[in-house]
């Protein structure tokens, strides 16, 4: 039987634990498939080690108000804008911000 693509990703992020690339992608899918949690805890691995243009922050923020953490997605989307305004990335900076909003 061949590994899903959740086994193949644990692996290779296992085999390779500073690859930025593999926790996103590792933290996607577990988001994808419901497991947030572990979703949240590599996407913080992932920001911890990347130059990331906003899109991982804003992840994270979704995840966290998914959890119940309000306080905790409410930085994560403000940093989220900041990055996102500095990359020249305005579309983004302000989809954060409507979501910032909405938290309030």
């Amino acid at each position: 039987m061949s590994e899903d693509r959740l086994d193949t990703l644990k692996r290779m992020a296992k085999e390779r634990p500073h690859d930025s690339r593999l926790q996103f992608g590792l933290a996607v899918e577990l988001l994808n498939r419901g497991e947030t949690q572990a979703g949240v805890v590599y996407l913080r691995l992932y920001l911890a080690n990347a130059l990331d243009d906003g899109n991982g922050w804003g992840r994270l923020g979704a995840a966290l108000v998914e959890l119940g953490e309000v306080g905790e997605a409410k930085e994560a989307y403000e940093k989220g804008i900041d990055i996102a305004k500095g990359r020249g990335h305005q579309g983004l900076a302000e989809e954060f911000q409507e979501a910032l909003e909405d938290l309030t």
